[in-house]
């Protein structure tokens, strides 16, 4: 390769390092003041440059926002790591790797609550991913559905029941009792009763609370 050709991909190189530091420290500074407290002056304090330059990797506070949200579902998607590796034949599987990856999600949730604002809920006025970003999340979504497919929750009706009710325990454990246990705690009774519901039998016996499973639908 001659100096030409590798020129170009030295100033890729450090064009796309000096895009992901900016972003990086527009993580630290949204985690210290909160999604709406970004700024581009704070944001090129932090990166080392003029907030003017910051234009120069993306054109608005919005695209950063945006490059945000498709780093995180990347994240959400590299740390849920659906798999069946742990399946087995012996009955019990479907609802383990149910209780897993509820598990997972939420902990997920907990474990960044700013992160969780941005990609499950809506807290920034105006913002919309691009349809570039948005197609992250779809793709992360397709493969939660594929994996409750596999353990007999079908149907976007029954989807967005679990992700509502998983969502639900993730926002109330970061607002009332962020550090504890309050909410998570309840995941595996809360799988237990989408899995009965959508018309699977959770396994009798074990729940996150050691009551037995084996009980009827109450009637509303």
């Amino acid at each position: 390769m001659s100096g030409k050709d590798a020129t170009p991909s030295r100033v890729e190189a450090r064009r796309a390092a000096a895009a992901a530091g900016i972003l990086e420290a527009a993580w630290e500074l949204v985690r210290e003041q909160g999604l709406a407290g970004l700024t581009m002056r704070d944001l090129g304090s932090r990166s080392g440059m003029k907030a003017q330059s910051l234009y120069s990797y993306f054109p608005s506070k919005h695209a950063i926002y945006d490059a945000m949200f498709a780093q995180g579902y990347r994240e959400f998607a590299e740390w849920m790591a659906f798999g069946s590796e742990q399946a087995s034949s012996d009955g019990r599987a479907p609802r383990a790797e149910a209780v897993r990856n509820a598990h997972r999600y939420v902990e997920f949730c907990v474990s960044d609550p700013v992160r969780f604002q941005l990609l499950f809920l809506r807290t920034i006025p105006g913002f919309e991913p691009s349809p570039a970003s948005y197609a992250v999340a779809i793709d992360v979504l397709e493969q939660v559905t594929a994996q409750l497919a596999e353990i007999g929750v079908r149907g976007a009706k029954h989807v967005d029941m679990w992700t509502a009710v998983m969502t639900g325990l993730a926002s109330q454990q970061i607002a009332n009792d962020l550090g504890g246990n309050r909410w998570a705690r309840l995941v595996d009774d809360a799988v237990d009763m989408l899995l009965a519901h959508t018309g699977r039998t959770p396994t009798p016996g074990r729940t996150s609370a050691g009551r037995s499973t084996t009980r009827s639908r109450s009637t509303r």
